[in-house]
């Protein structure tokens, strides 16, 4: 009866955690994330990627200004680059660049 009682207090200790854990869905995952511009490598970008491209894959050139993916929230315009050709710095933006054309 002991070994019973300890059995249904570990389930409901068990059940109880699990019904209070955090777990995020889709749609909340994809709240944290955010589109970055400027930083995909060639063929590497997600939809839309502007003029020249017309889905996921289709970027021509390594951070394309007007290819995006996603990155967490607040991280996209921390990202470190390379410089471009011209010695300019190159960043991530929240909105298409005009640089690096495809």
């Amino acid at each position: 009866m002991k070994n019973s009682l300890t059995l249904v207090a570990l389930s409901s200790a068990i059940a109880v955690t699990l019904g209070t854990m955090s777990v995020s869905s889709p749609a909340e995952a994809a709240k944290a994330k955010e589109k970055c511009y400027g930083v995909a490598k060639a063929g590497k970008n997600l939809c839309a990627a502007g003029p020249g491209t017309v889905c996921a894959g289709t970027s021509k050139v390594d951070y394309q200004g007007n290819a995006w993916i996603l990155k967490p929230r607040g991280k996209c315009e921390k990202i470190s680059l390379p410089d471009q050709a011209n010695g300019q710095r190159r960043h991530g933006s929240l909105e298409p660049l005009m640089r690096d054309p495809g």
